[in-house]
Order: structure tokens, then sequence, then C-alpha cells
């Protein structure tokens, strides 16, 4: 397969690089520093700094994991616009790609694009599947206005599924390269009263459901990647702690992110508790179940 991969300097885009081409598949990789990313990046990649340089190439199928990080900066509205607009650029060079190779009877096949839990906002206790209407708040809107730009790749004859993320897991990166130094100096603890949900995914098993979404012609539209068992924010302190052998007795009052991170606080203290539904529905098979399933494996390497 021809693979063309943004955002795949990424913490999850350059695991997927790698698996692809030990599948023997040609990856190429959009990057805005492709001197930077061919550092990093394996040898034998394609690195060009725009979507539209790849139109020679034909690429079979897309993964569209490109933009700006949600949580680097305060929400401020400068902020949020560049938040907006890194995807929605992105994704309209993609879709234009598609355009133009449609025009000459080679579409691509697939478009497997980028979403976030942050699509369903604030969803308290309830369970949450792909069907389960959002709570409209700015996380929201930016999930919706990704998904949507991505669809617009459909009328050219390429299939678009749109991967709802939960918090990404593995060694080396993620939201456990933030939290490990604090939770082994014996200074974790839970965000607010540690009841809201987090959905968690392990990076092998997120880029095993993009793999699995490229290889299934059936599929398309919204898909929840997260784990069959997510834990609320209590509970995935405590079992962080356990796993290090370390204390875990602290709180971060709510109050203190709320002056310290205004509305980007909601990111930590709201949560929905997202399950996989069309995933498992369709066959996929997580290695990873369980939180400490997960933590076992990622903490021994």
């Amino acid at each position: 397969m021809r693979l063309l991969v943004t955002g795949g300097t990424g913490f999850v885009g350059s695991r997927l690089v790698e698996r692809a081409l030990a599948a023997g598949h040609q990856v190429m990789v959009v990057s805005r520093d492709p001197e930077r990313a061919e550092s990093r990046l394996p040898a034998g990649i394609t690195i060009r700094d725009s979507v539209a340089e790849f139109a020679g190439d034909k690429p079979q199928a897309i993964v569209n994991l490109a933009g700006e990080p949600i949580a680097d900066r305060r929400w401020s509205d400068s902020q949020k616009t560049r938040l907006m607009e890194s995807r929605r650029h992105t994704t309209r060079e993609v879709v234009a790609l598609c355009e133009q190779l449609a025009q000459a009877n080679a579409a691509p096949r697939a478009l497997v694009s980028g979403s976030a839990m942050g699509y369903y906002g604030e969803q308290g206790e309830r369970e949450v599947t792909e069907q389960t209407p959002p709570h409209d708040e700015f996380a929201h809107r930016l999930c919706e206005m990704w998904e949507r730009e991505a669809k617009k790749a459909e009328p050219f004859g390429t299939r678009v599924a749109c991967l709802r993320t939960g918090l990404v897991l593995d060694a080396g990166g993620g939201m456990l390269a933030k939290m490990l130094p604090a939770f082994k100096l014996g200074l974790g603890g839970r965000i607010g009263d540690g009841r809201q949900c987090m959905p968690w995914v392990h990076r092998e098993d997120l880029v095993g459901a993009i793999e699995f979404l490229l290889d299934n012609d059936a599929l398309n539209g919204p898909f929840n990647a997260c784990a069959p068992q997510p834990v609320t924010n209590a509970e995935f302190t405590r079992t962080l702690g356990r796993h290090l052998h370390r204390p875990a007795r602290l709180c971060v009052p709510a109050p203190l992110l709320k002056f310290g991170l205004g509305e980007m606080s909601r990111l930590l203290l709201t949560g929905a508790c997202m399950r996989p539904r069309r995933l498992l529905e369709a066959g996929f098979t997580f290695r990873y179940e369980t939180l400490d399933e997960a933590l076992a494996a990622i903490l021994s390497r």
C-alpha cells in the first residue's frame, strides 16, 4: 500500500509509520520541517512539506493526524483559532488531494482522520457510544469541525473513518511522560474529586485500530478509539501509584486548576465514559483491555 501520513512525527504517527514500514508499505509523511522529520523517523520514508506535493505518488490511503496540540497552551481566543485552523488547513489539503486524484481515477480508497473524545464534551457518568449526543462546548466544536472537513472527501470516492481517541498511553511520550516524574516522587494524586471518566487506549491498540480501519472497506463514520474498560481519574491515579509502588494521595483542587488553566481545565475536570462499541462490533480485538494490563506492559520496558 502507498500510505500518506500527516502528523507522522507525533507520538501516534511515528509508531504508525514504523509499523507500516515493517509491514512492507510505501510510506509518505507530510512535515513542516522535513529535515527534522528525517532525523526522527526511520529510513526509507518519503518526506515533503505539503500534502499537495504527493499528488504524483498517488497514495492509496491517507491517515490524517496533524494538528496543534490541544493541551500545550492556555485557551486564549488566539490559541483556539490556532487549534481550529491547524486541523482545518491540513484536512482541507487532504480533501483537495483526494479531489485531484479522483479526477485521474486514482482517488485514495480510505482516509482515517483524527478526532478525539472531546467530541462528546462533558457527559457525566453515562455510558458513551458513537451515537451519544454531544454536549456543546469548545472541545466538541473543534472535533466536530475536524470530522466535518474530513467527510468532504467522500464525494470523491474516498471512504472516511474518524477516530475519536481517548488518552494515549505508552512509554516515551503522551500523557504518561508528563505524569510519571511526579508520581515516581510520590507526588501524584487525583484531579478535582476524581470522579471524571478517563477513556484511555494503549498506543499499540490505537495504531492497530488505524490499520484495522484502513484494511476494512465496509467501515466508515465515527469510531471511539479507547479501551473497553475506561476508568475514573481516581481509579487511574490509584492504579498508576500501585504499579509504581508509590503513594498517590495528593489532590489538585478544581478551583486551582480553573484559576491556572481557565477553560482548558475542562479537559482535566470533565470526561466521558466512552466505549469502543463500533470497533468491537466490527471484530477489532484489543491487546490491552484493562489499565492494569496496559501499565504493566508499559512500565516494564
